[in-house]
């Protein structure tokens, strides 16, 4: 769901050259609630809403709900309030993941495979090789456009520019179910009538520094050289980019395949809380659904993140960056529960004695610096050598399972687990859980 600010003078023809016009951004239109009305056509026409619960938030909203104020990110107690006539439904992600691959194989495949998808309702698409046989960039939109709707029953807005900055701006403002063509010499023309918020990245932060130097909108953005623009930002890299932004410029070419960056999990509490037990063990069930999807994506990661959201919906992250990569909630849980600390200055009290100085409302973890397991070539750790020396010796007891059920007391050690072999022990999980259910086995601390 698209938050990006639309100009009403936008939206209009800016004429008909689409010479180097070769990089479509597609943007699906109220996703989640327009998949939502497609298999309940009894709600078109009604504001609906995804996101229930008292602690959840807005993860989409239809077009009607929006006409009352209701956006993405929005508590759902508040979007209640703004429209209490609304229809409340949870998140449905295997629905609309389901879909959005759907959409990506059966329409857009179909055009040409130079796709860089954003997102599960966004992609920019390089359609240069494609004309050929297509002829023209706004043929393949409006194609594009048809297929969606007569196949899935949503709409999809696409903006056609010579690059993806200009692409994605025209998309913004071509919603709901439009297409936006701005000709290569009109680029200029068309982000410099634009506020400055409309630039993919400035946000409010970038944007209260700008505007101490009197920069409101992108023409006023287009006013400064670029030594200025790097003094008012702070940073000679954020400078050159704005600069370019600003003349309608951007060298990113469409990537097909677009590493992953991160791997993250995170929950909202029922209630506020200071209990440090509470917030350990939610850290505790995150790092071992992280490490499960690491696992299973055949990743190592570098560095952990822990994030917290406080009670008056203030933001905190804090990161480290371990010495090996790893794949294992025992060796994330630990680094989560240090950063935790440091970022509340909580002592090394024991979680059930100690009482935080704020109250948390969600808590999570993340997993970045990725690379392919298989490709690592990681040097054992003492432990890992002295776990060795250990096997060659007398067989070892096993953790009772006679009933293919694993508790997290089973998983419990007197000793600390080397990291080889505590990797082992949860490959072990993640069999025991495609087996029996992801409930059959916990992460035991």
């Amino acid at each position: 769901m698209s938050t990006a600010p639309r100009l009403a003078a936008a939206k209009r023809d800016w004429g008909h050259d689409e010479t180097g016009c070769t990089v479509l951004h597609i943007d699906m239109d109220a996703f989640y609630a327009s998949l939502e009305i497609a298999r309940h056509p009894e709600l078109r026409g009604r504001p609906v809403i995804i996101g229930t619960g008292p602690r959840s938030v807005v993860s989409a909203a239809s077009y009607e709900a929006r006409a009352y104020g209701v956006n993405s990110a929005m508590a759902s107690a508040t979007a209640r309030r703004l429209c209490p006539d609304g229809v409340f439904l949870p998140v449905d992600m295997a629905y609309y993941r389901t879909t959005s691959r759907a959409i990506f194989d059966q329409v857009f495949s179909h055009v040409t495979d130079r796709i860089e998808q954003v997102s599960v309702d966004e992609c920019y698409m390089d359609v240069a090789g494609a004309l050929l046989a297509w002829r023209r960039p706004t043929a393949i939109g409006a194609w594009i456009r048809d297929e969606v709707r007569a196949r899935f029953g949503v709409t999809c807005s696409v903006g056609v520019a010579a690059n993806k900055l200009v692409a994605k701006m025209a998309s913004t403002n071509a919603k709901p179910d439009g297409m936006l063509l701005i000709p290569r010499d009109r680029h200029a023309d068309f982000v410099q009538i634009m506020p400055l918020r409309a630039i993919p990245g400035v946000g409010p932060a970038l944007g209260r520094r700008l505007a101490q130097w009197g920069v409101s909108s992108v023409a006023d953005l287009a006013a400064l050289d670029e030594p200025t623009l790097a003094r008012a930002c702070g940073s000679a890299k954020t400078a050159h980019g704005l600069y370019l932004a600003a003349r309608g410029e951007d060298p990113r070419p469409v990537t097909p395949v677009t590493p992953e960056k991160s791997v993250g999990a995170e929950r909202t509490f029922d209630e506020d809380t200071r209990d440090m037990r509470r917030v350990c063990d939610l850290l505790r069930r995150c790092c071992d659904e992280v490490a499960a999807t690491l696992r299973r994506r055949g990743l190592s990661a570098r560095t952990l993140t822990v994030k917290l959201r406080f009670a008056d919906l203030r933001y905190a992250t804090k990161s480290h960056t371990m010495e090996r990569p790893t794949d294992t909630a025992g060796v994330l849980y630990p680094q989560a529960v240090a950063l935790l600390r440091m970022m509340l200055d909580v002592g090394d009290g024991a979680p059930e004695r100690t009482s935080l100085p704020r109250e948390i409302r969600l808590a999570g973890v993340s997993a970045s610096g990725l690379a392919e397991t298989a490709g690592l070539v990681i040097q054992p750790t003492i432990d890992d050598l002295l776990a060795e020396c250990d096997d060659a010796g007398a067989g070892k007891p096993h953790g009772n399972s006679d009933n293919g059920h694993t508790t997290a007391h089973d998983m419990v050690a007197t000793q600390p687990t080397p990291p080889r072999r505590m990797r082992d022990a949860e490959q072990a999980l993640d069999a025991i859980r495609r087996k029996y259910g992801d409930s059959a086995a916990s992460f035991g601390v």
